[in-house]
C-alpha cells in the first residue's frame, strides 16, 4: 500500500513539474519574440515549412470535409423539407468548428511531429548544448520563429480550409443534388455572423500557438523525459507523445473557447 502511494505521489510531482517546465518554456519564448533585434528570414522559412508545405493536405481535407457535410446535411435537412438551409449548415459547421480543429490536427500530423523530431534529434546529438556554449540562445534561434510562424500560418490555412470546404459543399449540394444555387449562398449570407467568423479566428490563433508550443517543448526537454531511451527510440516515443498531447489539448481548448464565446 505504501509503495502504491509513493508511486502515485511521484507521478503527481512529475506531471506538476512538467506543466511548470512547459509554462516557463512558453514565457521565455514570448520574451525572445518581443526582444529586438528582429530576424525576419527564419520566420519566413518556418511559415513556408508550417504553412505553404501544408497546403496540399489542407485543400484535400477541406474539400472532402465540405463534400461530406453537404451530403450528410442534405439528407438530414431533406427529412424536414429544409434543403435550402444547406449552405447555412455547411458554412457554420466549417467556420465555427471543423475548419480550425481539422486544420490544426492536420498541421500537427504534418508539421508538429517534424518540429518535435527535429528539436529532439538536436537535443540527443547535443546541438542545443553546442548553441548554448557558443552563447546563442536556443529559444531565440530555434523556437521563437516557429511559434510566430504557427500563429501566422494557422489562421491562413483555416481560411483556405473554410473556402475549399464551402466549395466542396456547393459541389455536392448544388451541382450533384440539385439544391438551389441562390438558396445555398443566400442562406449562408443570412446565417453567418461576425461572431461566428471571430470564433474561428480566435480558435485558429490559439491552436497555432498550442501545437508549436507543445511539439517544440516535448522535443526540447527530451533529456528530462522519464520514459523511453535517450536516442532514436526516445525521439520516436516523445514525438508520438507530442502529437497525442497536442491533439487532445486542441480538442479541450476547442470546447473551452466555444463555451466562452457562445
Amino acid at each position: 500500500m505504501k509503495n502504491h502511494i509513493e508511486r502515485l505521489g511521484a507521478s503527481g510531482l512529475y506531471y506538476i513539474e512538467q506543466v511548470g517546465r512547459m509554462g516557463i518554456f512558453l514565457c521565455v519564448c514570448f520574451v525572445n519574440i518581443v526582444k529586438p533585434p528582429y530576424r525576419i528570414f527564419p520566420i519566413i522559412k518556418q511559415i513556408h515549412f508550417i504553412g505553404a508545405r501544408s497546403m496540399f493536405v489542407i485543400v484535400v481535407t477541406g474539400a472532402f470535409t465540405g463534400m461530406v457535410l453537404g451530403l450528410q446535411g442534405y439528407y438530414t435537412l431533406s427529412r424536414f423539407g429544409s434543403e435550402d438551409l444547406l449552405g447555412s449548415a455547411v458554412a457554420l459547421g466549417l467556420i465555427r468548428e471543423l475548419g480550425p480543429v481539422l486544420t490544426a490536427l492536420m498541421v500537427i500530423g504534418r508539421a508538429g511531429s517534424a518540429i518535435c523530431a527535429e528539436i529532439g534529434i538536436m537535443r540527443t546529438t547535443e546541438q542545443i548544448d553546442t548553441l548554448e556554449c557558443m552563447a546563442i540562445d536556443p529559444y531565440r534561434f530555434l523556437i521563437a520563429p516557429k511559434i510566430i510562424a504557427g500563429i501566422i500560418s494557422l489562421p491562413l490555412l483555416t481560411f483556405i480550409f473554410d473556402v475549399v470546404g464551402i466549395l466542396g459543399g456547393y459541389l455536392v449540394g448544388v451541382v450533384l443534388l440539385g439544391v438551389s444555387n441562390g438558396a445555398y449562398f443566400n442562406g449562408m449570407y443570412e446565417s453567418v455572423l461576425w461572431n461566428d467568423v471571430e470564433m474561428g479566428i480566435v480558435k485558429s490563433f490559439v491552436f497555432g500557438l498550442l501545437l508549436v508550443w507543445i511539439s517544440a517543448a516535448k522535443g526540447f526537454f527530451l533529456h528530462l523525459e522519464r520514459k523511453g531511451a535517450f536516442g532514436p527510440e526516445g525521439v520516436s516515443r516523445v514525438t508520438t507523445d507530442a502529437v497525442v498531447l497536442a491533439s487532445v489539448t486542441i480538442l479541450v481548448w476547442d470546447y473551452l473557447i466555444s463555451a466562452i464565446m457562445l
